[in-house]
């Protein structure tokens, strides 16, 4: 028990420092992720195919293909055409890239599901399409959006441990390592499993709030 402890004490400061990748890594994702997904929804709602196909053939890819593969393509596969990237910047516009495709369809269901007449109403009251949609449409998508997205983040914290595989050190990578070391397989994987609990449940929890605040807003 002793050797337990102090092994758990030894490795903490790693641990944690993986924690912060790992943490760092979902706030780029989600964030990059976001804005391009937005982009993308307002291509998919787009009267003009020219828009409208190009989103929805890369929301079909994206979502089509591991996670790992696109890694692997961004990492592995471009050297080859020039382009190299370091480990954490090759994560952050895989997650980036992955996380737009789902945000995408998450904000034009949202969009869409947003009642006909609050357009309509809009218009009578002379807002232009892209006023009525700041000011209007997307208060209202934004609250039926809060719940899907920030599931979507939290499956983000956990996915990033995939960035191991292109040495990016975070959590599950530091565990890998320390592991390797100490050959003390159960314990460090258990840990580095709370760890990512923790993390989970605290995000959880946030959403939680988010979600109260956004049903107080439809009141």
């Amino acid at each position: 028990m002793d050797a337990t402890l102090d092994l758990l004490t030894q490795s903490a400061p790693l641990l944690l420092k993986g924690a912060g990748y790992t943490v760092a890594l979902s706030l780029i994702g989600m964030s990059l992720g976001l804005v391009l997904g937005f982009g993308l929804a307002l291509m998919r709602l787009s009267r003009s195919p020219l828009l409208r196909w190009p989103a929805a053939v890369y929301v079909s890819a994206i979502r089509g293909t591991p996670l790992l593969v696109q890694l692997f393509l961004i990492y592995y596969g471009l050297p080859q055409f020039g382009i190299e990237l370091p480990p954490l910047v090759a994560a952050g516009i895989g997650f980036s890239l992955n996380i737009a495709a789902y945000a995408c369809e998450i904000l034009r269901s949202a969009i869409a599901n947003v009642d006909r007449g609050q357009w309509e109403a809009a218009t009578v009251l002379g807002m232009s399409r892209g006023q009525a949609l700041r000011r209007v449409i997307l208060p209202q998508a934004a609250r039926t959006a809060v719940a899907p997205l920030s599931n979507s983040f939290i499956s983000l914290v956990k996915d990033t441990s995939l960035a191991a595989t292109i040495q990016v050190p975070e959590l599950f990578r530091q565990t890998q390592l320390i592991t390797a070391r100490t050959f003390e397989i159960f314990t460090m994987y258990l840990a580095a499993a709370a760890i990512y609990w923790i993390v989970s449940t605290l995000l959880a929890a946030g959403q939680g709030v988010l979600e109260r605040r956004a049903a107080e807003g439809r009141r």
